[in-house]
């Protein structure tokens, strides 16, 4: 709990600086995880502003509700999926909103606790859920999906060229045992593809437990879902920045920003995205893979 307290946001200042926020906005931090990046937030839009706050994860809601230390009148949180950012706002009496911030990815407080099931580094069962109320687990996935759906998310969502010669390791493995802990999976894909890993910098299992966790928790169709709407509660002249953490993502971002500025809607700030510092890569190596894309209301 210490360590999350003190987790440090990617980008916060790019990131903070490019929402153009002023005294008495209101802003929406549509994943808000620990706070990170609200707590920066809510210091340029006081006093009057107000900060609307969405996470599906219960615990980081927790976390950042003991980070910020705001009544409700000023943070208003809420345990929600992003993608329902409408009846959040609606809910809470907030017709528009000054700016918004996406942060699209996993903490590294998630990561590094294994009960989640989130890392192959950590034994823990196959979970990989945002939500924990959310009925589908990447144990379900990983034992009862069938071999096409399993070779589609692997492909699709990891972009792991050898994703037919790990779901036939998979389907083997399972066929013998239910396959119960990211333990026991990251050990099936090490013996899949290990040698063809043998001198690349990521371990072997990184791309098919990216695909898992995507598919887990619906997170490729909630970006597309959210970003359409997040644009009919912006006031003109908002911005929206989002941050996100592997090309799938920021592909879906870039296309959607594009779209809306064909549409004559608004315009693309960041022709290309930014990127971390090399300070800020060197104190967190997390942010290295961080990308950012502004886009401005009209």
């Amino acid at each position: 709990m210490k360590n999350c307290l003190l987790h440090k946001p990617v980008m916060v200042d790019e990131a903070v600086g490019r929402l153009c926020l002023k005294k008495g906005y209101k802003v929406l931090d549509a994943t808000i995880g620990h706070g990170g990046h609200a707590g920066f937030i809510l210091k340029k839009i006081q006093p009057n502003g107000i900060l609307i706050g969405i996470d599906r994860d219960k615990d980081a809601l927790e976390i950042a509700g003991k980070r910020l230390n705001k009544p409700d009148k000023i943070c208003k949180l809420a345990h929600a999926n992003f993608k329902d950012l409408d009846k959040v706002l609606k809910d809470r009496g907030i017709e528009k909103i000054d700016a918004a911030l996406f942060d699209i990815g996993i903490s590294s407080c998630q990561i590094g606790d294994a009960d989640r099931g989130f890392s192959f580094e950590r034994d823990g069962p196959l979970d990989m859920r945002m939500d924990q109320s959310s009925p589908l687990r990447a144990y379900d996935i990983v034992n009862k999906y069938n071999r096409i759906d399993l070779e589609e998310i692997i492909r699709d969502f990891g972009e792991e060229r050898y994703f037919r010669r790990i779901t036939g390791f998979i389907l083997e493995g399972r066929r013998k045992k239910p396959i119960g802990s990211t333990g026991e999976l990251a050990e099936l894909i090490e013996k899949a593809v290990g040698k063809w890993y043998k001198f690349q910098k990521i371990h072997p299992a990184t791309r098919t437990f990216q695909a898992l966790r995507i598919a887990v928790n619906g997170e490729l169709d909630n970006i597309k879902i959210a970003l359409g709407k997040v644009l009919d509660f912006l006031n003109s002249n908002a911005r929206v920045c989002v941050i996100s953490f592997h090309s799938l993502e920021d592909r879906i971002v870039k296309l959607r920003f594009k779209e809306f500025e064909s549409e004559g809607r608004g315009r693309v700030v960041t022709k290309k995205p930014l990127t971390a510092t090399a300070d800020e890569i060197r104190e967190n190596p997390r942010s290295r893979s961080a990308k950012l894309r502004v886009f401005e209301k009209y």
